[in-house]
């Protein structure tokens, strides 16, 4: 099977309207995703492999759609609206011998119960019989050099055997092996799985250093030394709170699904959800503790903000604790200053939000001063806070030239700084 002709359609707003500005970057041979340089795009625009397009139109004729859009929860529920209308518009395209493969994080079930239908409506051919339908979760770890996504081990699924095959013979073409499993439920279960395995873990170890340093403990230290069990341990580390898609939103599609289903709370879950989401509020009880050792107060202070994205070295701001943070310290009246080389001014923190949510929410960054951390910036600042470790942070200045530092990656040492 030949590699057909890969096109590009980036949705916005309500979903059913294409990403224009997205469209032109990409057209012109801009990326606008931090891993993928812009040097790879041009050879795939030269050659017409890669066809950034904003006219429907352009589907015509496909052998395989990708669907990748936002699965965003919508007050605890699962909102689906961006695969629907999706389905619908390649259902507009869809023909016989055509393959659809869905990778956005949803709950098990989706494919069949939901996408399959509105194919079958729109186009008036059958699953299995005219077209093939798969899942398979995407694995993207952003701003990790090592594994790529032609390096990670791709699960692919499909409605029928036949199906299976399909979708396994195209992803084997971009990645070095696949994964086969049994059903599409199993593949969207696995994704759902990996993330709540880690929500649960980092909901664990932020819960041991709250805990900790009440204590008098060093969490850290205790971190480090069980890494050297060769067996029965794998790491994580405590951070100010968990951000993007993943972490704060897949495993509760999972909750919301054993809640419909069997009626029934998970209540792991449910507790690392609370756990994490109340880490943001644990970091400024711990800077207003730490100024009023130094007989001043949050409010009036001027507090440097160190990284607003969610993950060091990514411009990803979705679900960022930074957001929260940023809201308690204005609240109690601190001067906000922070900085982020990735983040960039003006992006949407959340890609595919809609509009009235934008209004009703406000940007959550709105009351922050951008600026560079300088040494004249750190050494001004009551009370500096690390909050994404970006690589590109000279640390030896902020050990330098900051009076106060709670450091909530484990980057910084010295007499001037407080670990989470």
């Amino acid at each position: 099977m030949s590699l057909p002709h890969l096109r590009h359609q980036s949705r916005a707003e309500d979903g059913a309207v294409v990403h224009e500005r997205r469209i032109k970057r990409l057209a012109v041979g801009e990326s606008y995703v931090e891993d993928i340089p812009a040097k790879r795009l041009q050879p795939l625009l030269d050659s017409g492999a890669f066809v950034p397009s904003a006219e429907a139109g352009d589907m015509s004729g496909f052998d395989i759609a990708i669907i990748t859009v936002p699965t965003p929860l919508r007050d605890g529920a699962p909102d689906l609206s961006y695969i629907e209308s999706s389905a619908r518009l390649l259902a507009q395209h869809l023909r016989p011998g055509a393959t659809v493969v869905l990778e956005s994080t949803t709950y098990p079930g989706t494919t069949e119960e939901l996408l399959a239908p509105l194919l079958e409506e729109g186009s008036g051919l059958r699953v299995g019989e005219d077209f093939h339908l798969g899942y398979s979760p995407e694995r993207i770890d952003p701003g990790n050099p090592r594994w790529r996504l032609e390096n990670t081990p791709k699960v692919v699924s499909g409605t029928t055997a036949e199906g299976l095959a399909v979708v396994d013979g195209f992803y084997g073409q971009l990645v070095g092996r696949t994964v086969p499993v049994s059903s599409c439920k199993e593949a969207e279960l696995t994704k759902l799985l990996e993330n709540t395995f880690r929500h649960v873990n980092i909901a664990l170890v932020n819960e041991l250093a709250m805990f900790a340093h009440d204590l008098g403990i060093d969490v850290w230290e205790a971190i480090d030394a069980a890494t050297t069990k060769p067996f029965g341990f794998l790491r994580f580390t405590p951070g100010p709170g968990v951000g993007g898609h993943c972490l704060p939103i897949d495993p509760s599609y999972l909750s919301w699904r054993v809640k419909q289903a069997l009626g029934q709370p998970f209540r792991f879950v449910e507790l690392a959800n609370d756990v994490n989401s109340h880490m943001p509020d644990h970091v400024v009880r711990r800077l207003s503790e730490a100024l009023n050792e130094r007989q001043r107060s949050v409010k009036g202070s001027r507090v440097l903000l160190l990284g607003l994205a969610y993950k060091k070295n990514t411009g990803d701001a979705r679900e960022t604790p930074a957001a929260r943070v940023v809201e308690l310290l204005a609240r109690m009246g601190a001067e906000v200053r922070a900085a982020d080389p990735h983040v960039v001014v003006g992006e949407p923190i959340i890609p595919g939000q809609r509009a009235a949510e934008r209004d009703r929410h406000g940007d959550p960054f709105a009351a922050v001063r951008r600026v560079e951390a300088t040494p004249e910036e750190l050494a001004t600042a009551d009370a500096v806070v690390l909050l994404a470790d970006h690589d590109e942070f000279d640390y030896g200045a902020v050990e330098l030239h900051a009076r106060y530092v709670l450091d909530c990656r484990n980057r910084l040492s010295g007499a001037n700084v407080d670990l989470l």
